[in-house]
């Protein structure tokens, strides 16, 4: 009992350190010189970044294809409120998000990189229209969100 109790002391002594670790994650699109930024998200630990690019990439790949809601209609269950979809003229980019989303080597190797403190960046290309879509990562504190 009185472990708890210190442990949750050190806690409400030390909010700062707490907000401090904090992880950004960013998904931009770009055709040419044209960038936009289609979703952000702050999260407290790496996990959780790693989590939200995985599902931007699963939801970006399964919306491929689909066609766009109807006016006053809720979106299907295959969009997103954080990521809107990207209509991509091969297939090659969702396959390739997927992958990446769905592999475990794959995500091993992204939570190192967070581990490690380095960015984390995984691009996707559609050649057929120049269209580059990049899902990233990385560590940050509360008063610094871009990398």
């Amino acid at each position: 009992m009185e472990a708890a109790a210190e442990r949750l002391r050190a806690l409400l002594r030390s909010p700062a350190d707490h907000e401090r670790a904090a992880y950004a994650a960013e998904v931009t699109l770009s055709v040419g010189q044209r960038h936009a930024c289609l979703g952000t998200a702050t999260v407290r630990n790496r996990r959780l970044v790693l989590l939200w690019l995985r599902r931007q990439a699963l939801r970006l790949a399964n919306a491929h294809g689909n066609p766009a809601p109807p006016d006053n209609d809720p979106p299907p269950p295959t969009t997103t409120a954080d990521v809107p979809p990207v209509l991509f003229h091969s297939s090659d980019a969702p396959q390739t998000l997927r992958h990446w989303a769905t592999t475990g080597q794959l995500q091993d190797d992204a939570i190192r990189t967070l581990e490690a403190g380095f960015p984390l960046h995984f691009t996707v290309l559609d050649p057929a229209v120049g269209l580059s879509l990049t899902l990233a990562g990385w560590h940050t504190t509360p008063r610094h969100r871009h990398p």
